[in-house]
């Protein structure tokens, strides 16, 4: 015995959300009819409001519903040093850090000939800009270390250094707390190229 067609409509929707099974999509149903209408309309109501208001900065490309992010908004951050990024979600991860007290440019992707993306698909002629315009001296360049994130960096690297900025890429390799024995050859081969000097 099957379910009814609005609880088999349902479940085929929520299935589509990443990570998302059958049976958990069922969990997720049945959950909200145990519950009051009124918690369903409250999470309906905010992936409507999510779909309609959210909307991308208009200096760094930060996901906000403002015109201007928190970030660009915040006076106290160091206004000549900007992290460049893949996507709203390495911004956020960056800012969880603590460690980053400058500002941002988010690319909105990488440069990925396989899937048809170029340099022109992304945020570069706007950060190119920002460097002109805004005094920026310092570009730090935080694409994934896959291929596609290091295609993206080593174009930007040819785009900026014509502009007379300091370049820099963080550093990749070995999470604290592991070992060195039981790294894989990838990991251990970025570490060893993305090392620095000791200052005394």
């Amino acid at each position: 015995m099957s379910y009814p067609k609005l609880i088999e409509n349902l479940i085929e929707q929520l299935c589509k959300l990443p990570g998302v099974g059958r049976r958990s999509a069922e969990r997720m149903v049945f959950w909200l009819l145990d519950n009051p209408l009124e918690d369903a309309r409250a999470i309906s109501d905010g992936i409507l409001k999510l779909k309609e208001r959210l909307m991308f900065c208009k200096i760094c490309n930060n996901l906000t519903d403002t015109d201007i992010c928190a970030v660009c908004n915040d006076t106290y951050r160091d206004k000549t040093s900007l992290c460049v990024v893949e996507s709203p979600k390495d911004l956020l991860a960056i800012e969880r850090t603590g460690a980053f007290k400058g500002r941002y440019h988010v690319l909105l992707g990488t440069i990925a000939p396989m899937d048809g993306r170029g340099p022109e698909s992304l945020k570069i002629p706007e950060l190119l800009g920002r460097i002109r315009t805004e005094g920026i001296q310092e570009i730090i360049i935080a694409t994934d270390p896959d291929n596609e994130g290091e295609m993206t960096a080593l174009y930007l690297i040819k785009q900026l250094r014509p502009l007379g900025v300091r370049v820099s890429r963080i550093g990749f390799g070995l999470p604290m707390g592991s070992a060195v024995e039981y790294a894989d050859a990838s990991t251990l081969s970025m570490s060893v190229s993305s090392r620095r000097e000791i200052l005394q």
